[in-house]
């Protein structure tokens, strides 16, 4: 039962199945098949979109520089800080071991 749906048969998709090693019934494949015929759909309804005057971008807005300038803080009291630790111990946060 092999038809060709559109853009990618269910040939091309068992085909992509056994390349990523995935195990896929009948119906897996033919949703799979329409699925990705879909996604195909829309990409060439984007494809006929008249981009002549766009400029390209890497992202969607123009933005350089997120980050702000290093200004001194003053700390967290400790205590305020370990105030909400499930364990403390001598000031400090206790933890679990991890390496024996």
């Amino acid at each position: 039962m092999d038809q060709n749906r559109g853009k990618i048969s269910e040939k091309e998709v068992r085909h992509i199945a056994d390349l990523a090693r995935l195990d896929m019934d009948d119906h897996s494949i033919g949703i799979f098949s329409d699925q990705i015929d879909n996604i195909l759909q829309y990409v060439d309804m984007l494809n006929s979109v008249d981009t002549e005057n766009t400029a390209p971008t890497s992202h969607a807005i123009s933005l350089t520089n997120a980050f702000r300038e290093d200004e001194l803080q003053p700390h967290m009291d400790r205590d305020l800080g370990l105030s909400n630790a499930p364990e403390k111990e001598n000031g400090h946060f206790t933890v679990p071991r991890v390496i024996g």
